[in-house]
């Protein structure tokens, strides 16, 4: 022992041996000593301080003393000492805790952080201990709510929420955070709730709305109120911005524009932003500003001169009508809402239409729908001559494009709705088809109980072919996304069980389950009752239905349980002639599906797709790359790259058309180089298999889609938000890709085209407070967790300076290079108000 030590050690026994004396008048000033010497001892982070180390081996002994003491305030005292002691004695007997509730009751801050945290690992333990015998806590939350105080003032805000929910009392909270530290605490509330369980998970969410609106901060605010996914309160919170700053409300408006909430407001100006109509005018003009608007063609993207095909071996094994058809989506793709290309919205496009067959001369006016996208008064023009033609193709194709034109923007006048209702009963099957997947498109998400009442009727109809009565259905589950309609689920229950076993077999059967799936979307428990009503129906569809109704039942959660039971599915091997196998398919959707909202979930989904690819059945094999597709849209990941490019040669010529699609979704609008390389090697390995090739095609127009300014990955707001209208887009294209020979293969190409409600630019720009464009320089850099780190840490990391606009790729985040504007909203991303910052002082400029 050092000689420091040793004087200290003998003082330490000497005041332990006053206390065991009979001499009453001694105690108090050796319990000050006692205090004064514990409290002062400062040794290293990582050992026991010495005063609690000498002390001890006398911890039997000072607890006897306490004991044949009679009740006095020195008592008190003694129980506070052998609280702090009791630490580093045995540690499951939660003696800290026992003799802290025995003491006085000062601070128990003053006894230093690591017994706070001692103090409060006790709390819970005893917490959880009377709560399985029934026995009363209100001392542990008495003495939980004076500690909290001392947490949050010193940097511990997780701990504090910690606490408070081993505590169940987490609602507490907003009483004691202030302004200093009301934003670190609801960070960390909010990144928790992936990680718990209900009902735990909405009261973390409403208790950080709380504080959010304590504080006024209203982004902040009906995020959350989003995430709850609770209708009232996102009213109230748009209400009370509108109150508090007009400005702000606009700033909400645009929050709630690219969710698409429907709302009807008075005020003009703001209804114009909740109906995205400045979308399409600010895209256009940041395409000038990029210098991307001119139109590209399909060839541009190809290359094809870099494509090594040897001589000879050119176009003639090729059908031209697939080609062509290949080069209208890619053209749609790639040119959609810049409202230009070279191909169809030209003087003498019409020959373009006629290059194509039947169904692709629908796809081919379609596209027109996909170039105008958000410039409703121009498409409408573009394609009024076409809503003339004699050729059922082409007015089929025209409705379709209606309907895409309005996706995501509404019009006051409502033009899809007047103009594709009165085709929606028409005898002409091709236009009935279009006019319902067209409603569908434009209304996404819009909860209109006129369409309701028009489509509905075709769900119940068993006179109408399954494939009219599916459509509508997937048409009504897009329009009442995550909306629970009690009408719509017992329609499409009932129509399942009184359909003949023949009809429910076709392939049409998976999207009236999907529209049926649809309406549950991110509502988690609310459909029970549902899954209970199709265990009910004896036929395999039930099955695939039921795993369809729970993948999209809990979205986006990262529910653990619920991606084991989906593994589970996916584990039994079925025999191939007696079982239908696809509602393994989709069980393997489910898994991405679930886990795509949560990083850590994602990266296990990753792996565990590897190992299906290895030990599951072939129909497992098909649909793991549409998982990975589904899992990193428009997010290129190089291992995810890889892993398709390996698929993507695969002996399975469904694994392999699946894997080139999924690389498509993958890079999405990013441009990426990397993978245009291998789209193009593709392109030349596959010269010779037109359904390879034509796949190769569109995966190059997804790559480019917007020219690389559209995204089309669901999750908006600094990855927050989920949108539910893009997660219906996505996943109705994908479904198609689980029987691609009948839908994209065969005659149902535009199914591609409901990916245009997951379509939206990845822009930031900055605004003044008349909605003109407000130039600014921004810092644009990978976006790093900053949740429960102390101090003001980076945000983002490899940054680089740009005036905005700009555009953002998938993990990255912007902010304000300098403080002369403040931003109205707390992410910067989509539309971005800002107000001069009246603190700032421009410095000289010499």
């Amino acid at each position: 022992m050092s000689e420091e030590d040793l004087p200290l050690k003998n003082e330490l026994e000497m005041l332990v041996e006053r206390l065991k004396e009979g001499n009453v008048d001694l105690h108090r000033p050796t319990l000050e000593s006692l205090r004064t010497l514990i409290r002062t001892s400062t040794s290293s982070m990582t050992s026991v301080p010495k005063p609690l180390k000498f002390l001890r081996p006398h911890y039997a002994t000072i607890t006897e003393v306490y004991e044949s003491w009679l009740p006095s305030d020195n008592k008190l005292f003694l129980a506070d000492i052998l609280s702090v002691l009791a630490m580093t004695y045995e540690e499951d007997k939660r003696d800290s805790l026992k003799f802290r509730l025995q003491g006085s009751s000062e601070d128990p801050g003053s006894w230093g952080h690591e017994y706070v945290r001692h103090l409060s690992s006790e709390i819970g333990q005893e917490f959880n201990h009377r709560q399985e015998n029934d026995m009363e806590s209100e001392d542990l939350i008495e003495l939980a709510l004076e500690i909290i105080p001392f947490f949050l003032k010193h940097n511990a805000e997780a701990d504090a929420v910690d606490l408070l929910l081993e505590l169940e009392i987490i609602d507490r909270i907003p009483q004691f955070v202030d302004e200093d530290t009301y934003a670190r605490v609801c960070r960390y509330m909010a990144s928790c709730v992936n990680l718990l369980v209900p009902p735990d998970d909405c009261l973390f969410l409403r208790t950080a709305h709380t504080i959010y609106r304590q504080h006024n901060k209203f982004t902040e605010a009906i995020t959350l109120a989003i995430r709850l996914g609770d209708r009232d309160l996102i009213k109230e919170d748009f209400d009370a911005a509108g109150e508090f700053d007009a400005l702000l409300q606009k700033q909400v408006g645009f929050l709630l524009g690219r969710q698409q909430m429907p709302m009807l407001i008075e005020d003009e100006e703001i209804q114009e932003i909740l109906n995205n109509t400045h979308l399409t005018k600010h895209f256009i003009s940041l395409a000038k500003e990029l210098d991307v608007f001119e139109p590209k063609t399909p060839e541009d993207i190809y290359k094809s001169h870099l494509e090594n095909i040897r001589p000879g071996f050119t176009s003639g094994t090729i059908d031209s009508a697939r080609q062509n058809l290949a080069s209208t989506f890619v053209n749609s793709f790639v040119n959609a809402g810049f409202g230009n290309d070279k191909l169809i919205t030209i003087e003498d496009g019409n020959n373009w239409i006629y290059k194509n067959k039947d169904h692709g001369m629908l796809s081919a006016v379609a596209s027109i729908g996909m170039i105008m996208l958000w410039d409703i008064d121009e498409g409408l023009v573009k394609l009024d001559k076409y809503l003339y033609s004699p050729d059922e193709y082409i007015k089929a194709g025209t409705l379709l494009a209606i309907g895409i034109v309005n996706t995501g923007v509404r019009n006051e006048n409502e033009p899809a709705f007047a103009l594709l209702s009165e085709y929606i009963n028409k005898p002409i099957h091709q236009q009935r088809i279009c006019a319902i997947v067209g409603l569908g498109m434009a209304y996404a998400g819009s909860h209109r109980i006129d369409i309701l009442d028009l489509l509905l009727p075709l769900v119940s109809d068993s006179n109408l072919s399954m494939e009219i009565a599916s459509l509508a259905a997937l048409s009504l589950g897009m329009i009442f996304v995550g909306d629970c309609n009690g009408d719509i689920t017992s329609t499409i229950l009932q129509t399942m069980m009184e359909r003949d076993p023949a009809q429910l077999k076709e392939s049409w059967g998976r999207y009236m389950g999907l529209g049926l799936a649809l309406l549950y979307l991110g509502k988690q428990d609310a459909s029970d009752a549902t899954l209970e009503t199709l265990k009910a129906i004896d036929h395999p569809i039930s099955k695939q239905v039921g795993v369809l109704v729970e993948i999209c039942s809990f979205a986006g959660t990262g529910n653990v349980l619920k991606i084991q039971n989906m593994l589970h599915i996916c584990n039994d091997h079925l025999d191939k002639e007696k079982d239908d196998d696809l509602h393994q398919a989709f069980a393997v959707l489910g898994v991405a599906l679930i886990a795509m909202g949560e990083d850590i979930g994602s990266e296990m989904a990753l792996r565990t797709f590897n190992h299906l690819m290895h030990y599951g059945e072939p129909v497992i094999r098909r649909t793991v790359p549409l998982a990975l597709g589904l899992l990193c849209a428009s997010n290129p990941l190089l291992n995810v790259l890889e892993t398709l490019s390996k698929y993507s040669h695969d002996n399975d010529s469904d694994v392999a058309i699946n894997a080139i699609i999924a690389m498509g979704f993958v890079g999405a609008g990013t441009n990426n180089a990397r993978l245009a390389q291998m789209m193009r090697q593709l392109a030349s390995y596959y010269h010779k298999e037109p359904n390879c090739l034509f796949m190769v095609r569109i995966a190059q127009g997804l790559l480019h889609m917007g020219k690389g300014t559209i995204s089309i990955n669901p999750y908006h707001s600094d990855r927050r938000l989920m949108s539910p209208v893009a997660i219906a887009g996505l996943l109705s294209t994908i479904i198609a890709f689980t029987d691609a020979k009948t839908f994209i293969l065969g005659r149902y190409h535009w199914f591609l085209y409901f990916l245009v409600t997951a379509m939206y630019p990845r822009f930031l720009i900055t605004l003044d407070e008349n909605l003109n464009s407000l130039p600014v320089t921004v810092r644009v850099g990978q976006a790093v967790d900053v949740v429960g780190q102390a101090g003001r840490p980076k945000t983002i990391t490899g940054f680089q300076t740009n005036s905005t606009p700009v555009l953002l790729a998938h993990s990255e985040r912007a902010e304000l290079a300098t403080e002369e504007y403040i931003a109205l909203s707390h992410v910067l991303e989509g539309f971005v108000f800002l107000r001069k910052n009246p603190d700032f002082m421009e410095e000289d400029k010499d």
